[in-house]
């Protein structure tokens, strides 16, 4: 029996590779299937089973493409009803895998069809369990999820379901077994998850919260309920995508890799109104762009805040990329269900320039330039774009609020006449904000280079005193 875990570290997701006896299980798998594919057949084992924990909403899921390419079924739990063929297993049914066996639990509280996948080996033993969202290391999955998609599923009703599928159906499980979840820290599925992305049920049972054997129902519910913010907008578009199917990812890939000249590639923009999305690094988008280009950096948290600012899935998407990294430009949009790249510039920003078409530029400064700047003038306008908890923790003087995520509502309140320099925690944030404000006409924005980090480690500024959880209430 081999056991795998699959980390893709840019959306905090986990697939696993099971094999037993020339026979193969993939859970939760991503949208690009050819490595599961091929991880097979360098064993020489045809897979067999493709597992769904529940319909993901932080990503599209490559069931289809690799059932259909496979011939492996499709299994979820109870309450799942896709658009598609699959086997709904029942709760407390066996499948067999080679010479192991695999319990199916439902554990609704995530979601109404959140199910876990329980590992027995040859002899019998339960191994490892498969838990989704269900169960995080640190964490357990949020319950307010499902009531994008249905309404009448609120967060009170599901937190309930989720507190009775941890106590009857995980917490009596053997304490050695592994949990293997399908998110780790970073993911919006959770809060509070650990770096580590498995652990031993016993030593969940002493360190997680949700699972501490005196834990109320009322309780569990304000814990859980407690500090959630509202999730990416493109959650319960992703949710419907593994429900009612879609594209497969060789259509994707064909029609996004498609080379266009710099004429081209601009005769496309100014007749589709596609989005041109330049995923360079920030320090490179900052010495030159094509204008009205968004940077959201590729070696970032890329698919999710593509999916934070972009609120159309269906938004043609025209790219910038650093030579040879298109196609993984491509996949990694359609893993968040943006399928509709229609092209990228061949030759990168280099070719634009050099068939001198029209560029811009973001203008930067460093925490030492920042500093004689705001000596000579003391209203000089800072904005800081990270999330309200980080501000919260330690900021400077007289800096104001505008969050990224927030970026269309804080709009309105930024004076266009007036320059505003602009830092995040490390430069990658600043420069997405900046980039969408100066393709919607706003000139007047400075990045300070290396962001908060920079700042701090300059000695030139006052901060604020770090606030503790119980000086902030």
């Amino acid at each position: 029996m081999k056991v795998e875990q699959i980390y893709t570290g840019c959306l905090a997701h986990g697939a696993y590779y099971i094999e037993s006896e020339g026979e193969v299980a993939i859970v939760d798998p991503l949208r690009e299937v050819e490595p599961y594919i091929k991880r097979a057949a360098s064993e020489g084992a045809r897979i067999k089973y493709v597992l769904e924990t529940h319909f993901h909403a932080d990503f599209v899921s490559g069931h289809l493409d690799l059932s259909n390419k496979t011939g492996a079924e499709i299994v979820f739990g109870p309450n799942a009803h896709p658009s598609f063929p699959i086997h709904s297993a029942k709760d407390g049914e066996i499948l067999s895998l080679g010479n192991v066996k695999i319990k199916v639990l439902h554990t609704p509280g995530h979601t109404m069809e959140s199910t876990c996948y329980l590992l027995m080996d040859e002899f019998g033993k339960e191994t490892a369990l498969f838990s989704g969202d269900t169960l995080f290391i640190g964490d357990v999955g949020r319950p307010d999820l499902a009531q994008h998609v249905k309404a009448e599923l609120t967060e009170d009703i599901l937190a309930g379901y989720l507190y009775d599928s941890l106590r009857n159906k995980i917490m009596p499980l053997p304490n050695d077994i592994i949990i293997y979840p399908a998110h780790g820290a970073g993911s919006a599925c959770g809060k509070n998850m650990s770096k580590e992305t498995t652990d031993t049920l016993g030593h969940q049972k002493h360190t997680n919260y949700a699972l501490a054997p005196t834990l109320t129902l009322e309780r569990f519910r304000a814990v859980l309920l407690e500090g959630l913010v509202a999730p990416p907008g493109y959650f319960p578009l992703n949710v419907l995508m593994n429900i009612q199917g879609y594209d497969s990812i060789d259509k994707v890939l064909k029609r996004g890799q498609h080379a266009l000249t710099p004429d081209a590639f601009e005769a496309v923009a100014n007749e589709t109104g596609a989005l041109i999305l330049d995923t360079r690094k920030a320090e490179d988008f900052a010495k030159g762009f094509i204008p009205n280009s968004i940077n959201i950096g590729i070696d970032g948290n890329f698919a999710p805040w593509v999916g934070t600012l972009i609120p159309d899935i269906k938004q043609e998407i025209l790219l910038v990329t650093e030579a040879g990294r298109e196609e993984e430009a491509v996949i990694r949009l359609a893993r968040v269900g943006y399928d509709f790249t229609v092209g990228y510039l061949k030759g990168g920003f280099g070719a634009w320039k050099h068939a001198n078409k029209e560029i811009d530029h973001v203008e930067q400064v460093t925490a030492e330039e920042l500093s004689k700047i705001v000596d000579t003038d003391p209203h000089a306008h800072l904005l800081d774009v990270r999330r309200q908890s980080e501000f919260m923790s330690e900021h400077l003087l007289d800096v104001k609020n505008t969050p990224l995520d927030c970026i269309n509502e804080s709009m309105s309140e930024i004076d266009k006449s007036r320059k505003h320099y602009v830092h995040c925690a490390g430069g990658y944030r600043s420069m997405i904000f900046i980039s969408i404000l100066k393709a919607r006409g706003f000139d007047n924005l400075v990045d300070i280079k290396g962001g908060f980090n920079a700042i701090k480690a300059s000695g030139k500024f006052s901060l604020s005193p770090y606030l503790t959880p119980s000086t902030m209430l």
